[in-house]
């Protein structure tokens, strides 16, 4: 029976000839991640195991991305760790404030992820890097200390849900409006522990920041992982950053899959999940109107230069609506340079928007965002559980950068069509 290429890639990992759904292995590592909440808890964990070393310098990443800069006392604390640790061993890719970005789009910018690695990270979206036809998946803090100290992780490998993709994408629909679409049609647990591999012809006609979009979701639909097959765009974009080989691994043809899921990206239409599952999903054009307090446009998930183009593309020579907070966070200090040179920060700002240095704040509650009770935001986010952006009684709604500017302006749930008829 042929393989998977999740399957490929970890059975290159574990130095075996083939593997199987379910079978148990031990496989070392390319890299492993840590952020400023989940270090802190393995750096605990590395000392208390009495580890003295780490395996390599190199194949570590720490990013201080999601109370920075520092909120309180205790985020203060964190980073200080964290820091500390980072010195302790020398670790190459630490990144601060000033030098920071989100994790997930700032690891494949700087071309430290890439084509056939195996990734674990101490953060769920570490699964964003399948766009570029890695393994990756996130871990819990004790797997990323064992990983540090070891270079090694014990994995049950997965089965997996092929995704076929025809066509390609309307006006002002995205990556973000596919894998919302997805999740709505499989559920939060339609994939659980399986990887979702994506595949068709309709791949070529997605971006590569559609495909980190897309990768970075499959979490949501429970899955260990999200991984796209490598092509002429992934190439592309790693010349020039990524040093390392790329290991280059595709599915066999008559590679197992657990379920087949096709999607017409021709037929899709901009889509958002309302509260509180990211499955509760809509077209835009069923809830529009829905007033809102907030919005939020940035995150690993939709915070890269060709979403933030987008959303200026639709803010320009308009206003965010009266009473409407419109929060926009470049990914990274990379993407947030870009917009000052093509003059999207200007465009944000004229508008009424405030743009942030590169922070998760708002995702997870942190802060540059936080809702009291009774309000709503829409936001590029990836979740929207209860209190994910503040008090219990909020609600966030998920959608696209196009839908999320669209909405700031009309001050309720719409879509970019709807400015046009105003």
């Amino acid at each position: 029976m042929g393989m998977t290429m999740t399957q490929k890639i970890l059975a290159a990992h574990a130095g075996l000839s083939a593997v199987s759904a379910g079978d148990l292995i031990e496989a070392k590592l390319d890299i492993v991640l840590g952020n400023d909440v989940t270090t802190p808890v393995a750096v605990k964990v590395f000392d208390e195991a009495g580890f003295t070393r780490v395996f390599d310098k190199d194949k570590i990443a720490i990013v201080l991305d999601h109370y920075t800069p520092c909120k309180d006392i205790k985020s203060a604390e964190l980073c200080a760790t964290a820091r500390a640790f980072a010195k302790r061993f020398d670790i190459t890719h630490f990144y601060d404030v000033g030098a920071v970005g989100i994790e997930h789009a700032l690891l494949p910018e700087k071309g430290i992820v890439g084509p056939g690695d195996c990734i674990i990270g101490a953060d769920s979206h570490t699964c964003t890097y399948g766009a570029l036809g890695a393994f990756s998946t996130g871990v819990g803090s004790t797997d990323m200390a064992a990983g540090m100290a070891t270079g090694e992780n014990w994995f049950k490998v997965p089965s997996a849900i092929k995704v076929v993709l025809k066509g390609s994408l309307q006006p002002y629909v995205s990556g973000k409006d596919v894998i919302l679409h997805l999740i709505g049609m499989i559920g939060v647990d339609g994939a659980l522990y399986r990887s979702l591999e994506f595949t068709g012809e309709g791949v070529a006609a997605l971006s590569m920041d559609d495909r980190f979009t897309i990768a970075n979701m499959a979490i949501e639909a429970g899955a260990k992982n999200g991984i796209f097959p490598v092509d002429e765009k992934t190439l592309d974009y790693i010349k020039n950053r990524f040093k390392r080989e790329a290991r280059i691994f595709e599915a066999d043809p008559d590679a197992s899959y657990e379920r087949e899921v096709e999607i017409d990206l021709c037929s899709l239409k901009p889509t958002v999940s309302l509260p509180h599952l990211p499955s509760n999903t809509k077209t835009v054009d069923e809830v529009k109107g829905l007033a809102i307090n907030q919005v939020v446009i940035g995150s690993c998930t939709n915070g890269r230069i060709d979403d933030m183009r987008i959303a200026a593309s639709i803010l320009k020579g308009r206003r965010v609506a009266d009473g409407i907070r419109c929060i926009v966070i470049p990914a990274t200090e990379e993407v947030y340079l870009q917009c000052i040179r093509e003059g999207l920060a200007e465009i944000f700002i004229t508008a009424g928007a405030a743009v942030s240095t590169p922070t998760c704040g708002p995702c997870l509650g942190g802060h540059m965002g936080v809702m009291s009770a009774g309000e709503r935001a829409v936001a590029t986010t990836n979740r929207n559980f209860v209190g994910r952006m503040g008090h219990t009684k909020s609600e966030v709604i998920l959608a696209s950068p196009a839908v999320a500017a669209a909405s700031a302006v009309m001050g309720a749930v719409a879509s970019p069509l709807d400015l046009e008829e105003v």
